[in-house]
């Protein structure tokens, strides 16, 4: 039975070891994280300024929009409910 020499193992057991530490530090860690720049692309952070400006516009459109439909759907009651109206005329005479 042959047995691979000591001086041919360990220097290629040294190698591939080295090898796959590069391999390593060269490949992406954890969670989604990009590998470095010869491998890999720059993170791109998002905008978290403009997103939040944009949630705040769309709430308060939200908010017009639904104090719109409020007065309408009020102005319709008060034009076609008679006891409304007419206590609305009422208010109104003194």
């Amino acid at each position: 039975m042959k047995v691979l020499d000591d001086k041919i193992f360990y220097p290629l057991a040294t190698v591939i070891a080295i090898l796959m530490i590069a391999f390593a530090m060269s490949w992406p860690q954890g969670l989604g994280t990009r590998s470095p720049a010869p491998f890999g692309h720059a993170e791109q952070l998002p905008d978290y300024y403009r997103m939040v400006k944009e949630r705040d516009a769309r709430l308060k459109r939200e908010a017009v929009e639904k104090a719109e439909r409020r007065a309408e759907q009020a102005s319709q009651t008060l034009a076609t409910d008679p006891a409304v109206s007419e206590v609305a005329q009422s208010v109104t005479a003194e």
